[in-house]
């Protein structure tokens, strides 16, 4: 028997490996049953487009369906923002997603999203994963079968989305701006909704490949350098979007070529929400976001909450307090007025919607940022351990803190989620160990790209 235990965002593996049908089979039947405990009977289930999605997806039905559960199944691919919408639109008590989000090709996985239209909370995570059954269940209906007692209708998730976009965007400013805008959709689930949405986008990896061409779909810009080449060579290109595997990350560019990271983004959030649309709320950013959301929000006389890392703890806040934006350093971004979920569609239109209204381009708007809080930078090293090292190098951390990394003396620790140094006051580090694979992560933020890779070089050295 495999032991199946959910992550950061859901329960993840290597298909054909762990990921196989049966244990498919055997998370479905946890979900059915703590919804029946629940007495709650209807659920939305998507897949992306990966491999064995649709397979995967149907199996998931089928287990609901034999445990009475209607299920509400998405037509084709979809991003996990159009399963969370649509839990929300139909009214159902719970959605499952068929992805592996940002994880390499050979993975796929399960997640499950509240009846508020964002991660379910990690109390009743726990009550599914407790559920799970030591062996799947035998004998399964048919969609066949099911679809004719009621129990599984198809829907229309992506449609439901499109529509609710329209609702809310000033989608003529954009398309009357006169600019145009490049967009990275690295195989994934966000390509058929911006394609609709926005023709005349220059796209790229914007058609089904299960294999992501070997390539793990996480819009960070290493994973992306044929698109800043792309924006780079061409001059009517004001603005790059890239998603992950199941659109709910954001990665973006600028005029130049130049990848704007998560922080950039918030930023560029909060004050398009604050100052343009005078819009008010909480601020609520992870660990390792950067100290500058907490500068911008003291400005505009905003409070702040810092979360540990993964984006359920911020939905969680979203689902009870108003929340202007929220955000992980990942590429997972929230604000006001939609679900209280990552959407990397939704966020991109946001900026470009900024763009548009303003007539600034986003190297423009960034400055107004610098203006506002000064200039920074900031990356990210993933460094590729053994299990026993990552282990060893976190109780190295724990129990005998760095004082100091190389000429880098530092003025003080945290450790909400981590293990943050901070070096004076533009400088920080964070050590982490990843939640969802066998990697430390290192961050850091200085004043220049420059200064941030002297950082990260020096803090590798020390700790290994």
């Amino acid at each position: 028997m495999t032991k199946i235990k959910f992550g950061t965002d859901g329960w993840r593996a290597i298909i054909a490996q762990e990921y196989t049908v049966d244990n498919v089979k055997r998370v479905a039947e946890a979900t059915a049953l703590w919804l029946k405990n629940r007495g709650e009977n209807q659920v939305v289930i998507g897949h992306d487009t990966r491999f064995g999605g649709q397979m995967f997806a149907e199996t998931a039905s089928r287990v609901m369906g034999a445990h009475n559960i209607k299920v509400l199944l998405a037509k084709g691919f979809v991003s996990t923002p159009m399963v969370s919408l649509g839990v929300v639109k139909t009214q159902s008590n719970l959605g499952v997603v068929i992805t592996a989000s940002h994880n390499p090709p050979s993975y796929n996985g399960y997640k499950l999203k509240s009846n508020l239209g964002g991660p379910m909370i990690q109390s009743q995570i726990d009550e599914v994963e407790a559920l799970i059954p030591e062996t799947a269940i035998s004998e399964i209906p048919s969609p066949k079968e099911l679809e004719d007692q009621g129990l599984l209708e198809y829907v229309d998730l992506e449609g439901m989305y499109i529509e609710h976009v329209k609702a809310n965007f000033d989608l003529e400013a954009i398309k009357n701006s006169g600019f145009t805008f490049g967009y990275d959709a690295m195989y994934g689930a966000g390509q058929r909704a911006m394609k609709l949405l926005f023709p005349d986008a220059v796209t790229l990896h914007a058609e089904e490949n299960p294999t992501f061409k070997g390539q793990a779909p996480e819009p960070i810009h290493r994973n992306l350098q044929e698109f800043s080449t792309l924006i780079k060579n061409n001059e009517a290109i004001k603005l790059g979007i890239a998603n992950d595997g199941d659109a709910d990350r954001i990665g973006m560019y600028d005029e130049d070529g130049n990848f704007v990271d998560s922080h950039h983004i918030l930023l560029l959030l909060l004050l398009y929400m604050y100052k343009y649309k005078n819009e008010t709320g909480k601020v609520v950013v992870t660990f390792s976001v950067t100290d500058k959301m907490k500068k911008l929000a003291d400005k505009f006389g905003l409070e702040v909450e810092v979360t540990k890392i993964g984006f359920k703890y911020i939905a969680e806040i979203m689902a009870r307090e108003d929340v202007i934006a929220g955000g992980e350093e990942s590429g997972g971004l929230a604000v006001k007025g939609h679900i209280p979920e990552r959407d990397g569609i939704w966020i991109g239109l946001l900026i470009l919607e900024f763009m548009a209204k303003t007539g600034k381009s986003l190297k423009e708007l960034i400055h107004e940022i610098y203006d506002e809080v000064g200039s920074f930078s900031f990356d990210r090293d993933d460094l590729h351990l053994t299990q026993e090292k990552k282990l060893a190098v976190v109780e190295k951390v724990k129990t005998n803190p760095f004082t100091e990394f190389g000429e880098y003396k530092v003025d003080r620790m945290e450790s909400t989620d981590g293990f943050k140094f901070y070096i004076g006051d533009d400088i920080w580090v964070l050590i982490r160990p990843s939640g969802t694979e066998p990697v430390l992560r290192v961050y850091a933020q200085a004043p220049n790209p420059a200064e941030v890779r002297k950082v990260l070089n020096t803090v590798k050295e020390t700790i290994l």
